[in-house]
């Protein structure tokens, strides 16, 4: 099964290193440029996760992910933070926001897919209460 993974990035370097990343290992990628367009994508393709930068241009990341968690359409998908906001209460600030991890860029590009691995991982295993 290909892993579908929507990232929400505005920065076309940073959009080209995490696509070719993902791509070379097998994902299947769905850029969007904006908060708005990645909430449009997010119902169409629904993806296995999504990349979320928190610096985003008009509706920020954190907006975008807490409109995510307010809708019953894709409340359910594993949102991770993927910023350059590294400054100590940041990470707090986006698991608070709605999301289910945190990664720093600049990416490492040495174990960037070995960590979305762990979460597509996590996000898929059955949940029991």
């Amino acid at each position: 099964m290909s892993y579908r993974i929507l990232v929400i990035e505005d920065n076309p370097v940073n959009m080209e290193l995490v696509t070719d990343l993902l791509e070379a290992a097998g994902f299947s990628v769905y850029p969007a440029a904006t908060g708005e367009q990645g909430l449009c994508a997010a119902e169409s393709i629904v993806p296995h996760l999504i990349l979320m930068d928190l610096s985003l241009p008009g509706l920020d990341g954190l907006a975008t992910t807490r409109a995510l968690r307010s809708n019953p359409a894709t409340s359910h998908l594993p949102i991770i933070a993927l910023t350059a906001h590294a400054m100590k209460g940041d990470e707090e600030i986006a698991l608070s926001a709605g999301c289910n991890g945190y990664l720093t860029k600049p990416i490492d590009t040495r174990t960037f897919v070995t960590r979305i691995n762990a979460y597509l991982t996590d996000a898929n295993e059955p949940q029991f209460s």
